[in-house]
């Protein structure tokens, strides 16, 4: 009997890429393919039948999907990096959660809503945007400033109001279509609000605070694991940027509308892409690998450690913008057609860059 041969994930990807962006969200034949991969599980620890990855192998997976497509990386990084709060939940609370396959964190790291104490939790108001994965999100996460029943602030020890994070599920929060921009349409990046839930108290946490697992890289810190994870998003689509790019003008020039000199050209512009693009990929992962191998080894990073990860990730995303910007002009017009797969991977870079964590390279 012939053995089956197994397609591989980067040729589902493909195959329904396009599709997912029609339909604004990830396509279930995707959708299937991350349950059975568990990629919104990969920072979620054994103990919670999660895979148990750590940060350096997860950017490098991120970067991988990302480059197969755009909105599925950055659904999975969002979504997955929101599972990392797996090391800060109420146990009971993390082994209920994660009990389930299709179980998938979305939510908002803005401050926008209230949590007022009552005897028996917290009552939950506010509204949130940017909820990558909303519509086949199972768990929400938002960022609350916690209220006294006479409405008056509870303060932190340093006399300011008291911030904390709240686990709402998908019956608990209403969806608010609402993501309208040109890129990253299959993230399904929508709204949500959250009218008079009240929730009990074992639904609050607060990251690199008290860590309830015994699990190395929860202490990692999180502005950084954000920076990082968003910025090989941002790489992940410009190599397959790139690689369309490449195919497109080849193609075109065989058809002798190009003389030799503007081929030269146009070799030189993408070689020096391609070697700015490497140049920079290596610094950053060096800097980062140097950052964990800190971590776990002294359970601290230095300040020194951190500026550079940061600003090195910050230089990648912008680095991997500017180069598109700089060969888009060699695809034809064939890439301002938004039917086709070179403008969806450019309209999708152009989103994944504002990114306020990206915004200023310096």
């Amino acid at each position: 009997m012939q053995e089956t041969l197994i397609q591989p994930w980067q040729e589902k990807v493909n195959e329904f890429a396009g599709s997912s962006e029609e339909m604004g969200q990830l396509h279930p034949a995707i959708l299937e393919l991350a349950y059975k991969e568990q990629w919104f599980k990969l920072f979620v620890p054994k103990i919670y039948g999660g895979p148990g990855k750590k940060l350096p192998e997860i950017l490098r997976l991120e970067e991988e999907l990302a480059e197969a497509d755009g909105s599925l990386g950055w659904t999975v990084t969002l979504c997955a990096g929101a599972g990392w709060f797996a090391g800060f939940l109420d146990p009971e609370l993390a082994k209920e959660i994660f009990a389930d396959r299709a179980v998938c964190f979305a939510g908002s790291g803005a401050v926008g809503g209230t949590a007022t104490k009552t005897a028996n939790g917290y009552l939950i108001n506010g509204h949130w945007k940017y909820a990558s994965g909303a519509l086949h999100a199972t768990i929400f996460t938002a960022n609350c400033i916690l209220k006294n029943e006479d409405g008056s602030d509870i303060l932190d020890e340093e006399r300011m109001p008291e911030v904390k994070s709240f686990i709402l599920k998908k019956s608990e929060v209403n969806i608010l279509p609402g993501w309208s921009y040109f890129g990253l349409i299959a993230t399904g990046s929508h709204a949500f609000d959250v009218i008079n839930v009240e929730v009990p108290s074992n639904r609050t946490f607060k990251i690199n605070n008290t860590i309830e697992i015994a699990d190395e890289g929860f202490d990692y810190p999180f502005l950084q694991l954000a920076e990082t994870t968003l910025a090989v998003n941002n790489l992940g689509m410009a190599n397959h940027f790139v690689k369309l790019v490449e195919n497109s003008f080849y193609s075109r020039s065989g058809l002798k509308r190009y003389t030799d000199e503007q081929i030269a050209f146009f070799d030189t512009e993408l070689n020096s892409s391609k070697n700015n693009l490497a140049s920079i990929k290596a610094e950053f992962y060096k800097a980062f690998d140097e950052s964990w191998d800190e971590v776990i080894t002294n359970r601290i990073i230095s300040e020194s450690k951190l500026k550079e990860v940061s600003i090195l990730s910050r230089k990648l995303a912008h680095t991997s913008r500017k180069i598109a910007d700089t060969l888009f002009i060699y695809c034809g017009l064939e890439a301002a057609r938004k039917e086709t797969e070179i403008n969806r991977v450019w309209r999708d870079l152009h989103t994944s860059s504002q990114h306020a964590l990206l915004t200023f390279e310096d």
